[in-house]
């Protein structure tokens, strides 16, 4: 009986290289894997093809959720290429790790960090860098002996003497021993166990008593827990994600993998592919020269072939031209990689899963972990039923679909934006949702009607009904509009009740799009118009400069929701503001954006606008309460500063006449105000101002009589030296 330990690093190529090879040498008759025993009825699924890296194994508990793990798995991991040996040959595999059952309990979910045993053995070989060190000595290893003695040595060399602290690493690998007894107890005698290098030592003969690591694993608390297969992505396998075993290159691992010559040729062809895809000029004298460069620095270097520093230089240097956000794109296309995985559909999954799953084929909505964008016509079924797939994940928590807000809240009625990116995060939501219902449309009416039930501000129940209307969900219409119709009734909140009208509002004009009857909810909108048309002037009495900013969006977003609730709304809301303009004690910033929004509606001419800005910028008004007007008034646009040149002459003579003592205290709202235009903006009313500057010289003079001639002579010289002439 004899067991073989081939100590590995996760997600290493050079490690998965030697793993399969050793294994294919040594014949084992059973394989133990380090992960969670509750996936090996999950093992056998490796021999399909449907089961394509990159892949995790995904436990979670049954009670709850959120106590959830991943294993995941790429075609360059060790414990892959164990597996699909194992399946292929038809010999028995077994995952030997601490099951999840006992993971999923307080204090067991991770293990504090320790030290990193390659970190160590990089420094003892001259390295300042672990990951460069096992690149060099293991992933870019072709042929040659097995690793595994050295590594067993290495590893048994750091942990000499080391009495583990760590309870949870205990419990682990007193499991991974227990495992090993059991299975040599069951007579097999070629036993090949696939682990972390780091607990090699702690599995080598001779063993401790079993009795020993029974006293470790007595009494840990069980949870049932599920598990199952999903797919993963190279993203996700970066050590930028946080992933503990992550590594910095996933991309350019797989290439080492999967390539068995020309190595650096293919890949610095494939990066160039990339770039010319964004356009870039890369020719094929870039690649050749960029290859020649990183051979040149690996031999400088002593290194047999080019590793990921060497082509990484040269693709800096040569196809990119030192340009960071260019080779930025690179790392992130090639280096770390965008490939998603795929299980077969005969792996276990949660109802709802499944549900989606068969929705987004039928809708033709490829999950995908590069962002795209999406365009959805609303008056085509498919483009409609996509629509309310993605507004149903997005009531789930689900965010697959990210929407361009101005395509769900602006006034046009049938074209949706979306952006796609599919998160493998999403399988756990996906399992999390799940209690809600076993389809993704029961799931989200269910979390509609909970957030209802919990009896949330004004402002929520109303965007519970433009989610419901949005996602199609009319099974939970009925309770949420009754809801609002009473919450709306009792809440005296003006601000509340300006909150609420604008989702309703947008959500009164999906009865054209999509078919729903929304006569009721418009009832609704109407009445909380009217309260807010009412409520508005005592409600802004004597308001702060912070609750004058709030009113202000406020009354924005009122505005758009009157437009949208008809001609009969947008009148009783104007003939509301214009009796609030009327009332001679507004906040300035309220009352500035007020006669804007009147002025644009053709309510106050310019003349009147003029006379009222003239008030508000006299001298005997603070000036910081002058700027708030112009704050409230301009925040429209400056187009009425350059195209009416009284109200520019009004607000120059202000700006002018304010004492230089105070006009410190006004230049952050100047500032905020004028700082918000748009470019072209600027310079036009620059130029207006220079001309009305210009144009306010005294009688009988030009433009030449301010001109400096003495010291525009002084520059003449200089000018003909430039030019090759003499001065004039």
């Amino acid at each position: 009986m004899t067991t073989h330990l081939l100590g590995i690093r996760h997600h290493g190529p050079g490690s998965a290289r030697a793993v399969a090879t050793r294994l294919a040498e040594l014949a084992p008759d059973v394989v133990l894997i380090e992960g969670p025993p509750e996936a090996d009825r999950l093992a056998g699924l490796a021999a399909g093809e449907d089961l394509r890296p990159p892949v995790a194994l995904l436990a979670y508990a049954a009670d709850d959720v959120s106590r959830a793990a991943f294993w995941p798995f790429a075609v360059f991991s060790p414990e892959w290429q164990a597996l699909r040996y194992a399946t292929a040959a038809g010999v028995p595999v077994r995952f030997c790790d601490l099951p999840a059952a006992h993971r999923f309990t307080p204090g067991e979910e991770s293990a504090p960090p320790r030290t990193d045993p390659l970190a160590e053995l990089a420094a003892a070989g001259g390295y300042d860098d672990p990951e460069r060190w096992w690149d060099d000595f293991v992933e870019s290893r072709r042929g040659g002996e097995s690793p595994f003695e050295v590594i067993e040595e290495a590893m048994t060399a750091l942990r000499e003497g080391e009495r583990p602290d760590d309870p949870h690493e205990q419990r682990r690998e007193a499991y991974m021993r227990s495992v090993l007894r059991k299975t040599r107890k069951e007579g097999f005698q070629r036993i090949a166990v696939v682990c972390g290098a780091w607990h090699v030592p702690a599995l080598a003969d001779p063993l401790p008593p079993a009795t020993r690591d029974q006293s470790v694993l007595k009494g840990l608390p069980k949870r049932k827990v599920v598990c199952t297969w999903v797919p993963w992505t190279h993203g996700r396998l970066a050590v930028t994600t946080g992933y503990g075993a992550g590594v910095r290159s996933p991309g350019w691992y797989h290439h080492l993998f999967t390539t068995t010559e020309d190595v650096t040729t293919r890949w610095l062809t494939a990066v160039a592919g990339v770039l010319r895809e964004e356009d870039l000029p890369v020719s094929t004298a870039h690649v050749i020269e960029a290859v020649r460069l990183a051979d040149t620095l690996a031999a400088l270097r002593g290194r047999s072939s080019a590793g990921l520093a060497e082509v990484d230089a040269a693709t800096r240097a040569v196809l990119c031209s030192g340009d960071d956000v260019q080779a930025d794109l690179v790392t992130r296309r090639m280096v770390v990689g965008e490939l998603l995985g795929a299980v077969p559909e005969s792996v276990p999954q949660a109802p709802l899963a499944a549900d989606l799953t068969a929705t987004a084929r039928r809708l033709r909505l490829k999950r995908e972990p590069v962002a795209r964008e999406l365009d959805l016509d609303l008056r085509t079924p498919g483009g409609l039923d996509r629509s309310r797939l993605l507004h149903r994940l997005l009531v789930l928590d689900i965010r697959w679909g990210a929407p361009e807000t101005s395509s769900i809240r602006g006034k046009g009625t049938f074209r949706e934006t979306w952006t796609l990116c599919w998160e493998p995060g999403f399988e756990v939501d996906l399992v999390a949702a799940a209690a809600h219902g076993t389809t993704v449309p029961a799931a989200a009416a269910a979390v509609v009607r909970e957030t209802v039930a919990a009896a949330p501000p004004l402002a929520g129940i109303t965007a519970a009904v433009e989610n419901c209307l949005l996602a199609d969900l009319g099974d939970a219409l009925p309770e949420v509009l009754t809801a609002l119709d009473s919450r709306a009734a009792a809440d005296a909140d003006v601000a509340h009740l300006m909150a609420a009208l604008p989702p309703l509002a947008r959500a009164t004009r999906y009865g054209d799009v999509r078919g729903t009857e929304t006569a009721r909810l418009r009832e609704v909108a109407d009445r909380i118009l009217a309260r807010v048309c009412t409520g508005l002037p005592p409600a802004v009495h004597g308001v702060d400069e912070e609750a004058a900013e709030r009113f202000c969006d406020l009354v924005d977003e009122v505005h758009e929701a009157a437009d949208l609730l008809g001609d009969t709304a947008r009148e009783r809301w104007l003939t509301a503001l214009t009796r609030l303009a009327a009332r001679p004690v507004l906040p300035p910033l309220l009352a500035g954006r007020i006669v804007r929004l009147l002025h644009d509606a053709d309510l106050l001419d310019s003349a009147e606008v003029e006379l009222r800005l003239g008030r508000a910028l006299t001298a005997g008004v603070p000036p910081a309460d002058g700027a708030a007007f112009v704050e409230g008034f301009f925040a429209g646009g400056a187009l009425l500063l350059v195209h009416d040149e009284r109200m520019l002459r009004v607000v120059d003579g202000w700006l002018g006449a304010i004492p230089p003592e105070v006009f410190p205290e006004v230049l952050p709202l100047l500032r905020r105000t004028f700082g918000a235009f748009a470019g072209p903006e600027k310079r036009a009313i620059g130029e207006r101002a220079a001309a009305l500057s210009a144009g306010s010289a005294p009688a009988g003079r030009t433009a030449d009589d301010f001109v400096d001639a003495d010291r525009g002579a002084q520059v003449l010289p200089v000018f003909a030296t430039l030019l090759g002439g003499a001065a004039r």
